[in-house]
């Protein structure tokens, strides 16, 4: 009698595991990584190089906690493949600070290793399900063909490189979106993309509060090295308000129904199909708002110059418009609140060019508080609004 596949049991508990807290680890690295690198250059070359890099760690963890989902985390054989999956994600991070220069083969060859070895170790556990084995093959290929312009672009330098792990990258995350097509495979079918609601919503979960440990790490790592003068003191308060703020805006409805909005849904899969981009624009405006705190607790200049101006307001602009969808995602409709926040801060971007650092993240932490009020006075007394995702 051949051994069961060790697939998820419909009536198993659907709980996180340790192993998968453990996981998570190294993001806290990563992210932390990626954030000072943008730091460092300041252009728009350096934010496209972190923008490449985190889309490559975010999509590491996103296809490994969809494993875990899918796969039953307690057997041995999956457990074995976590375990690896994170020696390959922490090689990867080692790598980030130069990624773009001498390790650049470390990186993408490593990331290759993880999506590839993950599917040659898969298919053999899942033989004997036919269906479950196809699924794995149509994903390794699609894999199989990114990999050709990540290992191309290890070799190759500057622009080059940057192209080429952005066209593959385009290739992962269109193959996901499409179901992974492969003639003579067909698509992964509808009934193969169903999640486990209460597991996957708690491992975006938890991935959030990880970005958020960037913003954390950051202050907190920043102004102990830094003179305890007026100035710097008032960031520190404010990057900590910031933080927060974030949170609260993350969790207020739509992150804490998350679950429960998965599990309502008629179709799964079309969370499935959206979550991993509206959580990675969120993510990014947090790496991207750690960044801000990096300066703000760093220097002290007379004005704000404009690549500081583009990050400092530029991450919560990128948090409100993943916010906004992940809204969507929960309600199928947007709260004015979120518009307007991205309107406040294009409004007063060319304004802080002429305050302090400072008072840029100041009005920044502001948008950010009217957007919070707001949401609060919208749900003041009235009964809890039920989620409504689209369908």
């Amino acid at each position: 009698m051949p051994h069961r596949a060790p697939v998820r049991d419909p009536d198993a508990p659907r709980r996180v595991t340790l192993l998968e807290l453990f996981f998570d680890l190294v993001f806290v690295v990563a992210l932390a990584l990626i954030s000072h690198n943008v730091v460092i250059g300041l252009d728009w070359h350096t934010a496209g190089q972190g923008l490449i890099m985190l889309a490559a760690i975010w999509w590491t963890w996103a296809i490994t906690t969809l494993v875990t989902d899918m796969y039953d985390p307690e057997r041995p054989q999956i457990k074995m493949l976590v375990v690896a999956v994170m020696f390959g994600a922490l090689l990867m991070t080692t790598a980030i600070p130069e990624a773009f220069e001498g390790r650049g083969l470390l990186f993408a060859g490593t990331y290759v290793a993880i999506h590839l070895g993950r599917g040659l170790f898969l298919m053999p556990l899942v033989r004997h399900e036919s269906q479950t084995r196809r699924r794995a093959m149509r994903i390794f290929i699609w894999f199989a063909v990114s990999s050709a312009p990540w290992i191309v672009g290890g070799f190759v330098h500057d622009d080059a490189r940057l192209l080429c792990w952005a066209v593959a990258l385009a290739i992962d995350y269109s193959g996901f979106r499409l179901a992974y097509p492969v003639p003579g495979l067909g698509v992964v079918p509808t009934a193969q993309r169903n999640v486990y609601a209460e597991h996957l919503a708690e491992r975006y979960q938890q991935f959030f509060i990880i970005a958020l440990g960037d913003c954390i790490l950051t202050i907190g790592t920043v102004f102990s090295m830094t003179d305890l003068e007026a100035e710097k003191i008032a960031s520190f308060a404010l990057a900590f308000s910031t933080t927060l703020l974030l949170w609260r805006i993350y969790v207020h409805k739509s992150g804490e129904l998350l679950p429960v909005a998965i599990a309502a849904s008629r179709t799964p899969s079309t969370f499935l199909n959206t979550a991993p981009y509206t959580h990675l624009l969120m993510v990014a405006g947090v790496v991207t708002t750690a960044s801000g705190f990096d300066l703000l607790l760093h220097g002290v200049k007379p004005h704000t110059p404009p690549a500081w101006m583009a990050v400092i307001l530029g991450g919560p602009a990128l948090f409100l418009a993943g916010r906004a969808a992940f809204e969507y995602e929960v309600f199928s409709r947007v709260s004015p609140s979120r518009f307007g926040g991205l309107l406040a801060l294009l409004t007063i971007a060319p304004a802080t060019l002429y305050v302090r650092p400072m008072f840029t993240g100041l009005l920044a932490m502001l948008v950010l508080a009217g957007v919070a009020v707001a949401d609060a006075y919208r749900s003041w007394g009235r009964p809890p609004e039920a989620p409504a995702p689209p369908h």
